[in-house]
């Protein structure tokens, strides 16, 4: 086989076999196929595109790339979630110790931020003492002690997907359904799970920003998951205003603790019940996703799921005492609150450049080195739909030294927040459920 000929093939709008996608990507990987031409391949499959068969066969390539994370040890159907990313997406923090309070077994590999705020990782890591390299051993013991666990990725996990999405994102063909499902799913296989939940935000925050994209990602990654015998469920839900009220990690960790004490935003309850549910349904614990809702509920208003969180906590060596006291979670002294312009209802919320804003004074990373600083961040006080009187509080930026990134942010957040005379529509958070 040769790859100039498997793209010319592909080209001509032909499919691929199971036998020529692994052979390009374990050329590529190996380094045996060079990167223009994979270049090209990607190119040809963003405007060829892919059907499932070879979509499937193309995660599985790229799975098997690298690791692959043996989790047969741990008692129990192990249910992953993944989101395809948003602004103040805190929903790991609460999802893991919640479900497992159910007594389904969790066992989460993350990774670390770059873009608004860290990633579930670096959120923990605000913990202080919290240790996210477990190792695998260690890992499934948790696992199988108090049935939770998040750790750091391993390094090896689909380094074929590291590789091509680097070459994607400078060769403008990063939104190809088809490469992004491979993307999502190789991970998600490789890391072991028995079932996923896809949490797919659609909006301008979001990477899909229409509805239509959105839901043909979301149907082919379950088709993907079903022919690799994953099942797999996916939920739409929106991104046109940030989840909850916190962007930067320590607001987060706050703000997922008190939503595990039930004292949590609408939002963000209402997104974890609901992912949460669709995670027992698959691992068989409960009938229905209705029945699963319910059973959450209970857990968050008796106390198991916060009490579950502090376990996790202490069992990788985070002090436990900022979980019962957050207000010891540093905080930054200088601030700007932002204020409405004008009287009227919050008509929209730039999720995007709320979270650019957040990003600017040092939540998130613009760089794979960045540092983050874990007490900067933005809290939005009115979200979509609210009533405002001029001159009232509607976020708070905490940042550091006041610089010319700061000034950016100031600028980003007072023009992030439309305010209108008239009522807005009413708008949904979960869009689709698709199994």
């Amino acid at each position: 086989m040769r790859a100039y000929d498997l793209i010319l093939k592909k080209r001509e709008g032909n499919e691929l076999s199971k036998e020529e996608i692994k052979f390009l990507i374990d050329g590529f990987t190996n380094g045996k196929i060079p990167d223009y031409q994979m270049s090209a391949l990607s190119m040809v499959i963003y405007f060829k595109g892919m059907n499932d068969r070879e979509t499937a066969d193309l995660t599985m390539a790229m799975a098997e790339s690298g690791d692959q994370i043996d989790l047969s040890e741990i008692k129990g159907v192990k249910v992953d979630k993944h989101s395809t990313g948003g602004v103040g997406d805190t929903t790991s923090l609460v999802l893991v110790p919640l479900v497992a309070a159910a007594g389904i077994p969790v066992a989460k590999m993350s990774g670390r931020g770059l873009g608004h705020t860290g990633g579930t990782i670096d959120k923990l890591e605000s913990i202080p003492g919290f240790k996210t390299d477990l190792s695998m051993d260690r890992f499934i013991d948790n696992v199988n002690e108090i049935k939770a666990a998040i750790a750091g990725q391993t390094g090896n996990l689909t380094p074929a997907d590291k590789k091509l999405y680097s070459l994607r994102d400078v060769t403008a063909t990063v939104d190809s359904i088809p490469l992004i499902a491979s993307s999502i799913m190789s991970k998600k296989i490789a890391g072991g799970a028995d079932g996923i939940v896809l949490d797919v935000k659609v909006g301008s925050g979001a990477f899909m920003k229409t509805l239509e994209n959105a839901e043909k990602l979301a149907e082919i990654m379950v088709r993907i998951g079903e022919k690799l015998g994953r099942d797999t469920t996916a939920v739409l839900t929106d991104m046109e205003q940030p989840l909850g009220h916190a962007i930067g990690n320590n607001l987060e960790v706050k703000e997922a603790i008190d939503t595990l004490k039930g004292e949590g935003p609408e939002d963000l309850t209402e997104l974890c019940l609901t992912l949460g549910a669709n995670m027992l349904k698959i691992a068989g614990q409960v009938e229905n996703y209705q029945k699963g809702y319910q059973l959450l509920e209970k857990l968050i208003e008796n106390g198991k799921a916060f009490e579950k969180f502090k376990k996790l906590v202490q069992k990788q060596g985070g002090d436990v005492s900022y979980i019962k006291d957050p207000d010891k979670f540093k905080k930054s002294e200088n601030f700007t609150e932002i204020k409405a312009k004008a009287s009227g209802y919050l008509s929209q919320l730039k999720a995007l450049d709320i979270g650019m804003a957040a990003m600017l004074v040092g939540a998130g990373r613009e760089q794979k080195g960045d540092q983050i600083l874990n007490e900067v961040g933005v809290v939005v006080h009115q979200k979509y739909g609210k009533k405002v009187l001029k001159g009232e509080k509607i976020a708070t930026l905490y940042h550091n030294e006041e610089n010319e990134n700061t000034k950016e942010a100031i600028d980003k957040l007072n023009n992030s927040f439309i305010i209108n005379e008239e009522t807005p529509k009413s708008r949904d958070l979960i869009y689709k459920i698709i199994e």
